[in-house]
């Protein structure tokens, strides 16, 4: 028992170092991109969005040099499930989200996309006839080429919306010692509590006998999902849809295309067939929110929908105890 205390202590430990030390990296980096002239709608979109992924990203890289591929894999999915079902139902629980039509018809099938392509060429086993399914180095690079043809896309719809965004990313300033210093203590922290984080992790499936998958899926997944929480919920808070909703979709994308191809490129992913159904799950919370959008008030994500997304989660956590 005190073992398990530890561990769980140690956990959370990790997991505060872990995203204080994103939250340094992308201010410090967010300042010094400031100070040299670049726009605040190309900083929110490369420098934040690439810094609310750091702790997926590290948590994913720790794992797999471990030979922890269920908890690699567990925590994508896991992370993508929570962050529509949870976040976003937690964040139309505080104030009802409207979603734009572009959102509705391009970056949620996108997002849908995402997944397929992952179901796709995950399963080896199954589609093959293969007596693993290997995430091989190939896979990850084709997951990083859909990466690029996202932020390609991205780019090209900021060019169209930079008058109404350049006033929504506020940036703070710092001198540039500190700024380096933070990207440094930010890089520090990444590395120090991303691994104190995947070795408690698994300390604690063994000694509670359950599966890194479950330990993955879950705690690692809602832990490393913390930024977006904080982010959305505040966005929501704030009355601004776009962050909340935004934060959420392009952090799944994210997750699938740049995290779990560049864990698959520089070490390969074994893949359990029993993470099949959590992509399912992924696919259904993705698919959800389209028919929502045309139930009650149009393009509008309401508290009575964000209840039933959170409920939907509790009942899938709930299905993975039993699982085991």
């Amino acid at each position: 028992m005190l073992s398990i205390v530890i561990s769980a202590i140690l956990f959370l430990i990790g997991l505060v170092i872990l995203i204080y030390g994103a939250d340094s990296l992308v201010r410090g980096a967010s300042s010094i991109a400031k100070k040299a002239g670049l726009s605040p709608l190309f900083i929110g979109l490369t420098i934040v969005a690439f810094g609310t992924s750091l702790p997926e990203l590290v948590v994913n890289l720790f794992a797999s040099f471990n030979g922890s591929n269920d908890i690699a894999i567990g925590n994508i999915l896991g992370s993508n499930i929570s962050n529509i079902l949870l976040i976003l139902g937690v964040s139309s629980l505080i104030y009802p989200l409207t979603l734009k039509k572009t959102t509705i018809a391009k970056e949620i099938p996108f997002s849908f996309l995402a997944v397929l392509v992952l179901f796709i060429l995950a399963n080896d086993e199954l589609l093959d006839g293969l007596q693993k399914s290997l995430f091989s180095r190939g896979d990850g690079l084709v997951l990083l080429f859909f990466f690029i043809v996202f932020m390609y896309y991205t780019f090209g719809i900021s060019r169209e919306t930079s008058s109404e965004s350049k006033d929504k990313n506020e940036v703070k300033i710092y001198k540039y010692y500190i700024s380096i210093f933070m990207i440094f203590g930010g890089l520090v922290g990444l590395v120090v509590g991303g691994n104190v984080m995947v070795n408690a992790a698994i300390k604690i499936a063994k000694l509670l006998d359950v599966s890194e998958a479950l330990i993955g899926l879950t705690i690692v997944a809602v832990g490393t999902s913390l930024p977006e929480l904080a982010t959305s919920a505040i966005a929501a808070w704030r009355k601004n849809s776009d962050i909340a909703v935004g934060n959420i979709v392009g952090s799944n994308i994210f997750n699938i295309f740049w995290i779990l191809g560049v864990s698959a490129t520089i070490r390969p992913l074994y893949f359990s067939p029993q993470a099949n159904f959590d992509i399912f799950v992924v696919m259904l919370a993705t698919l959800i929110l389209i028919p929502f959008m045309f139930i009650g008030q149009r393009n509008v994500l309401q508290r009575s929908q964000g209840a039933i997304m959170v409920f939907l989660y509790v009942v899938y956590v709930i299905y993975l105890i039993v699982r085991g």
